[in-house]
C-alpha cells in the first residue's frame, strides 16, 4: 500500500508541476524574459519550455540524488546550468530537510500540515541535514552574473518568504517573480499568500496574474502567482 501511495503521489506531483502559470500562455510572459533563476528545480521539468524560448537558466536544487537527475536532464541544453544548494534567508544554517515520497516534489524544511487535506497520499520518507545559503550568496559563490536573469521562479514548499529575504541584495534585478503559494497553513509555519503580498508589495512588486490550481475541502486554496516590479517605483523607463 505504501508503494502504491508513493506512485500515486509521484504521478500527481508531475501533473501539478506541469501547471505552472506561464505554461498556460507562455508567449505572454516568456517572450519578455531573458533569463530565469529557478529555485526548487526538482528534475528540471520546465527545461524544454525554457529552451524553446532561448532563455538562460540557473536551476537550484538541494536534494543530492534529485540534483544528479537534474544534471543529467540538462546535458546538451545550451544556456542552462544546475547549482546544488538549499536556499533560505541564512548562510550556513543547518536544517532538517524532509524528503517527500513524490520524487521529492513536496520536500521541505517544514513539517507537513494541512497540505495532506489536498494530497493525502503525500508523506515524508526520511530526513537529511543540509546547510543553507542565501540566494545572493549562492549565486556569488558560483560567479553568476545576476543581471542576465530577470525572472525568479520559486517552488520551495513553504519557505518562499525565506528565499525572498535571502535575495534582497539582488531582488531589484528581477522584473518578474513567479511562485506557488497557499492561503492557508499547508506546511507548519509556511509562507502564505498574505505574506508574499506584504513583502513584495513593500518592495515595488504588483500581482499581475493568479491561477488557482488546488482547493482544500476545509477551506483555502493553492495558487501560482506572478508579480511584476513597479517600473516607476524602481526608476526605470
Amino acid at each position: 500500500m505504501q508503494k502504491k501511495n508513493s506512485i500515486v503521489a509521484l504521478v500527481k506531483a508531475g501533473i501539478r508541476r506541469g501547471k505552472l502559470l506561464f505554461k498556460n500562455n507562455p508567449d505572454k510572459l516568456l517572450k519578455k524574459v531573458k533569463g530565469v533563476i529557478h529555485v526548487g528545480a526538482n528534475t528540471g521539468q520546465e527545461r524544454e519550455l525554457y529552451e524553446q524560448y532561448g532563455l538562460l537558466v540557473v536551476w537550484i536544487e538541494p536534494i543530492p540524488e534529485i540534483f544528479e537527475k537534474l544534471q543529467l536532464n540538462l546535458v546538451g541544453i545550451n544556456g542552462q546550468m544546475a547549482l546544488k544548494g538549499l536556499v533560505t534567508d541564512q548562510d550556513d544554517m543547518e536544517y532538517h530537510f524532509h524528503l517527500a515520497n513524490n520524487d521529492g516534489a513536496s520536500s521541505s524544511i517544514l513539517d507537513l500540515n494541512l497540505h495532506q487535506d489536498i494530497w493525502p497520499e503525500v508523506g515524508y520518507e526520511r530526513t537529511i541535514n543540509l546547510y543553507s545559503r542565501k540566494l545572493s550568496s549562492l549565486l556569488n559563490d558560483n560567479n553568476i552574473t545576476v543581471s542576465n536573469y530577470d525572472m525568479l521562479v520559486i517552488d520551495t514548499q513553504g519557505s518562499e518568504l525565506l528565499v525572498l529575504k535571502g535575495a534582497e541584495p539582488i531582488l531589484n534585478n528581477f522584473t518578474y517573480i513567479q511562485t506557488e503559494v497557499p492561503d492557508f497553513e499547508a506546511y507548519k509555519g509556511c509562507c502564505q499568500l498574505k505574506d508574499l503580498q506584504s513583502f513584495l508589495g513593500a518592495r515595488g512588486y504588483k500581482e499581475i496574474s493568479r491561477n488557482k490550481f488546488a482547493t482544500r475541502p476545509g477551506g483555502g486554496n493553492y495558487y501560482d502567482i506572478i508579480y511584476k516590479s513597479d517600473l516607476i517605483t524602481r526608476g526605470k523607463n
